[in-house]
């Protein structure tokens, strides 16, 4: 009986050791100068190197006067306040903080901040659903003995101390079954409250963050899809046409969708090879009278005649830059390279408001209109998909989910039964004299079935983006939602249910079949019973996994390695710096599952709450600091992804009834069964009504905020320009980068000169000037201008 609780012990032990020995090595490395631009990049991103040391950073610039001092802090007093960054990351007021990191960082840590109690005015879920478990529900399942009945008259039955402590212990049609229901209730009630109170506070945020918003093209612009095809009139004068006549008083100007891949590809390779006339150019050392490096011509440039290095790579960028002015021409005078879509601009957010929340057409399959995402948001290569093809991409790739959810039971099951001890010791011999040692079992039983299945799910985020991407999604904010709607799903089905019906599946497969009646019971027995492996998984994916996150080894070793192997400049550097955006699509589907957890187990088996209180907290702590440190937003969408984490704890909800009412049926509580029923019923209405009452202020921006942030603007800066403003913020990036000042054909000695001004930006983004030296390349530039803002009304 004491085994499965000196494996929750010992689990505990190890998770909590190595949690501290990663913070303790994260709170060292992080005071290092030479590792700043690993866990300070945002600030280096920003320039604001001195802010960096007010974050509880450590300012590299200060350390100039001994040469060991760039690298290294050699001031022993500071290492007594290396944990410091925890004070100093929690005092940054939120307001503040959505100044710095924008408004879904921000809520994000809200999400955290749902799952623990910051000080008593501001008791959030899990907390007071502590106090009810320790105090009423673990007494009064402690005090009962149905386990000890059941292992009566079955010896080989074992259970735990923590499975005493859960409403297993509890006989049968027992009256002490009551209390667990008045606890479904008051949880029920609880959340509600808490998710109806901050449904209201992330909306006020949200309306607040738009108001004080700087003026972005995104405000004044939507995206039009589905332009019906009117004779042999080209897409652009169609939607200039439609848009005069329709918006006449606020369309100032449109932008059609091309389809650029090929010339995204092309500017892709040009900017490459540029990096690499750059880096042998260092490598040869500034000198074109210096001995050049060569290369090959040939397969992989292992094979084939040697010549010169930066003839071959300047001879290459010519012919990029010859085929990219050749292919930006064709899409620009080619009607078979535009999309029955356009981004059309207009002089007001009002007018753009109006356009974006209204049907355009009689007929609802034409003239689709929604707003823009915000230009750094846009997924191009998806803006060429025909619109009447994502149906069937969505279609496909709901199937793949569906197959993904319910068969990858099957590797995740084998991997878990390849971490069984039993299993072990009949395929690995040689391990038995180290599994039959107790201290060992309890290690491998405690930590091992958990780590396998947290790696086994460790690349599904990948898969659910790379799904969401080929669905056809036009921004990466909606790509992100819908990954982490996948993965939600993809974990509760293996993780939870998965874990909870097949334990043991290869076994119980063939009487499943047979009598599936059999499966509600199943699971209702067995849920009480899987608490114990709940708790050492949240441990270590909830607890180690978390504290991994601060100390980003793979990030700070990749740096690293490129500091030694390829930075020769100052702007290698900024370049190799660790730039990473958080994933939504990862954290939002585990906060989700940890809430499903909490409340399936906060009745069933409260000795849990405390494991994901930790989490909660603990990941608040990390994740903020990851926020205001590292993480650069790729994205801003106000907020938008909050009403799906609203869902997925809706979800959790309606989980925890079905759960409850099959165990209070296995427990043949006839009086109490009943009573349950109306809980997902209640909690279906509450999840409507925050929808009906919230949910528009996420999709749609109120005409009456439009129009009062027009008429501020129109105030503060009556002599505005929208026009010049909007007119080129949607075309095509690689359209853009063809018009860069780069793309001109260059001998060896213009590219010594082009490097030269790369070499020396002061920014540590590389800046594109719009300024050209190149009398022929002004005329091209002109020719394309010309070429995107008045296309011609002539026939295709």
């Amino acid at each position: 009986m004491a085994g499965n609780t000196l494996d929750v012990v010992t689990s505990a032990w190890i998770n909590v050791v190595t949690s501290i020995v990663i913070l303790l090595a994260f709170a060292v490395l992080k005071n290092q100068p030479m590792n700043a631009r690993v866990y300070f990049p945002k600030w280096f991103l920003e320039l604001h190197k001195r802010s960096a040391g007010s974050a509880g950073g450590f300012d590299p610039a200060s350390r100039t006067t001994n040469p060991i001092g760039r690298f290294l802090n050699l001031n022993v007093k500071s290492y007594a306040h290396v944990m410091d960054w925890i004070w100093t990351t929690l005092r940054m007021p939120e307001m503040e903080l959505i100044e710095h990191a924008g408004l879904d960082s921000a809520v994000l840590l809200r999400v955290f901040l749902l799952g623990f109690a910051m000080g008593s005015c501001r008791l959030k879920m899990f907390a007071p659903m502590l106090v009810w478990g320790c105090f009423v529900l673990i007494p009064i399942n402690k005090t009962d003995n149905e386990l000890m009945s059941y292992q009566k008259s079955n010896p080989n039955f074992a259970y735990s101390t923590v499975d005493m402590m859960s409403i297993a212990n509890v006989h049968d049609k027992s009256k002490r079954l009551w209390a667990h229901l008045l606890a479904a209730y008051m949880y029920t009630a609880w959340t509600c409250l808490m998710l109806f109170k901050e449904y209201e506070q992330v909306e006020s945020l949200r309306f607040k963050f738009l108001a004080a918003q700087k003026r972005r093209p995104d405000q004044f612009t939507i995206l039009v899809r589905q332009v019906p095809r009117v004779g042999q009139i080209k897409v652009s004068q169609q939607i200039e046409n439609f848009f005069k006549e329709n918006h006449s008083e606020h369309y100032i100007t449109h932008q059609v969708v091309y389809d650029a891949n090929y010339l995204s590809l092309l500017v892709e390779d040009k900017e490459k090879c540029l990096d690499t006339i750059e880096y042998l150019q260092k490598q040869q050392g500034g000198s074109q009278s210096s001995q050049c490096p060569t290369t090959r011509k040939g397969f992989l440039r292992i094979v084939g005649e040697k010549v010169n290095s930066i003839d071959f790579y300047t001879s290459k960028y010519n012919r990029l830059i010859e085929e990219i002015k050749t292919v930006q021409c064709h899409i620009l005078s080619s009607e078979k390279f535009v999309m029955k879509a356009g981004f059309v601009s207009f002089n007001s957010r009002w007018g753009a408001a109006v356009c974006a929340q209204t049907q355009q057409s009689k007929d609802s399959t034409c003239w689709l209109t929604d707003w823009a995402p915000e230009a750094r948001d846009v997924c191009w290569d998806n803006l060429s998909i025909p619109y009447m093809a994502l149906n069937s991409r969505r279609l496909l790739v709901g199937f793949l989910i569906f197959f993904i959810a319910f068969f990858f039971m099957i590797p995740i099951t084998f991997v878990q039964s390849l971490a069984n001890l039993d299993a072990l010791d009949k395929n690995f011999h040689f391990l038995k004299p180290l599994i039959d040692q107790s201290f060992i079992r309890s290690v491998l039983q405690g930590f091992l079935p958990g780590l396998s299945l947290n790696l086994s799910l460790h690349f599904l985020p990948q898969l659910m983006m790379f799904l969401s991407k080929f669905e056809g999604r036009v921004s990466y904010s909606k790509i992100m939602r819908s990954a982490a709607t996948k993965y939600f799903i993809v974990m509760v089905v293996n993780v939870f249910f998965g874990n909870v019906i097949v334990g043991s599946v290869f076994v119980q497969l063939k009487q499943y079949i047979n009598s599936p009646i059999r499966v509600p019971k199943a699971f209702g027995s067995s849920i009480p019973m899987k608490s114990t492996f709940f708790i050492t998984y949240i441990m270590v994916d909830g607890w180690s996994t978390v504290a991994a996150e601060a100390l980003r080894l793979g990030a700070f070793m990749w740096y690293h390695l490129q500091n030694m192997v390829i930075v020769k400049t100052e702007r290698d550097r900024n370049n190799a710096m660790a730039f990473s955006t958080l994933q939504y699509n990862a954290v939002l589907p585990k906060l989700g599952l940890y809430f499903l957890l909490g409340l399936v187990y906060s009745v069933i088996s409260p000795l849990i709450l405390p494991f994901i209180i930790v989490f909660y907290a603990f990941g608040y702590i990390i994740y903020r600091n990851q926020v205001i440190n590292v993480y650069v937003p790729k994205f801003e969408s106000s907020a938008a992804f909050w009403p799906l984490a609203h869902r997925f704890i809706i979800v959790a909800l309606l989980i925890t009834h079905i759960t409850l009412i099959g165990l209070f049926s296995i427990k043949r509580s006839a009086a109490s069964t009943p009573l349950l029923l109306p809980l997902p019923v209640l909690t279906l209405f509450f999840h409507w009504y925050c929808t009906d009452r919230y949910g528009p202020a996420f999709d749609q921006y109120p005409l009456q905020e439009a129009r009062a942030k027009d008429n501020l603007e129109r105030t503060l800066e009556p002599n505005l320009d929208v026009r010049s403003f909007l007119e080129r913020a949607y075309l095509h990036p690689a359209i853009k980068a063809a018009l860069a000042e780069d793309t001109v054909a260059l001998d060896a000695s213009g590219i010594y000169n082009l490097l030269g001004n790369r070499i020396t930006e002061a920014s540590s983004r590389p800046a594109q000037s719009s300024q050209r030296s190149n009398v022929d390349n002004k005329q091209y530039e002109q020719t394309c201008i010309v070429s995107i803002d008045s296309q011609s009304t002539s026939t295709m």
